[in-house]
């Protein structure tokens, strides 16, 4: 099934599509798939034991399994995104507004924000994200609509776009969200009004994309920052920043394991999805909506484990 290269196993483009049939074998038989996030009611009602996952290839050929071709709300996945419009934008700049180590609280947890002024922990829990949108927000007019963009045409879907129950849904049980955006105002660290704010939040969280979407749109930053036409977003540099900070901060406070487990930088949300990097080789999503205590895709983590097991093919 693999191809041995005297160091380690590294698939071929074509075992990709046998190794993704194998997975999701493996996983329709695994009982206990978590349950979907009910804090927000328009995600309580998907089926847990739904599934899917795809590969993409640096050149966009993508394999895929399940239901790799039916969208699904994004939630946190899209704080890579927004993460690298703006990081291309302000370069460096950016970090004097939000940190980069792991936060060890759940992903919306308030307690950190007053203990270290109103800085956030890292881009991928709320607090973070938010100042990220907001500073996107700040240098686009409109930062959900730059994101929307980014997605359809990296993803060759232009198709993509909000979930309006998603975002509603969202809006009307985003109390927490906005304790967390006005604390961070009170400190100098949020440029916008916070309902602004909020609403762009909200619709960037509520974007519905497929497994081959997301699979193809995480490709620049499995190409080192090149976009899909050629153009280049990032410096190498900034590509190599972001893997690095959804290896130690992509799975929230399960990130630990998660890398212990699967061995490649990852982000995930709490609408079922995860997309994983190679770097210089490959991208991957893969979704189910039946997530574990700490918001993270029981089947999703344990089928990216398999992948990284069956293939070889890891950061380490």
């Amino acid at each position: 099934m693999v191809i041995m290269t005297g160091e380690s196993p590294r698939p071929s483009s074509l075992t990709f599509q046998p190794v993704l049939e194998r997975i999701a074998t493996e996983v329709a038989q695994t009982p206990g798939r978590g349950r979907p996030a009910d804090y927000i009611p328009a995600l309580a009602a998907c089926d847990p034991r739904r599934f899917g996952m795809a590969v993409a290839e640096l050149d966009g050929t993508v394999y895929g399994v399940g239901d790799w071709r039916v969208p699904f709300s994004t939630q946190s996945i899209t704080k890579v995104f927004t993460l690298a419009l703006d990081l291309a934008r302000e370069g460096d700049a950016l970090w004097d507004h939000v940190g980069r180590e792991p936060s060890g609280n759940p992903f919306n947890s308030l307690v950190q924000l007053e203990y270290e002024n109103g800085i956030p922990r890292n881009p991928f829990i709320n607090a973070g994200a938010l100042v990220v949108t907001d500073r996107l927000q700040t240098r686009t007019g409109d930062a959900a609509g730059a994101l929307l963009d980014f997605l359809r045409a990296e993803s060759g879907n232009p198709g993509l776009s909000f979930d309006k129950e998603i975002a509603a849904s969202e809006a009307a049980n985003g109390d927490r969200n906005a304790a967390l955006g006005h604390f961070m105002a009170s400190y100098g660290n949020i440029d916008n009004p916070v309902p602004v704010l909020l609403e762009q939040y909200f619709q960037q969280c509520s974007i519905a994309a497929s497994c081959a979407d997301l699979a193809l749109a995480t490709g620049f930053l499995a190409r080192h920052g090149i976009r899909a036409d050629g153009g280049r977003l990032l410096t190498q540099s900034q590509a190599k920043q972001i893997n690095a900070i959804m290896l130690t901060c992509g799975t929230y406070d399960a990130a630990g394991d998660f890398a212990y487990r699967v061995g490649l930088p990852g982000k995930s949300g709490v609408g079922g999805g995860i997309i994983a990097v190679v770097p210089g080789r490959c991208t991957l999503c893969v979704w189910s909506p039946g997530l574990d205590e700490r918001g993270n895709s029981v089947a999703g983590v344990a089928a990216l484990d398999r992948f990284t097991t069956l293939t070889g093919v890891s950061v380490f």
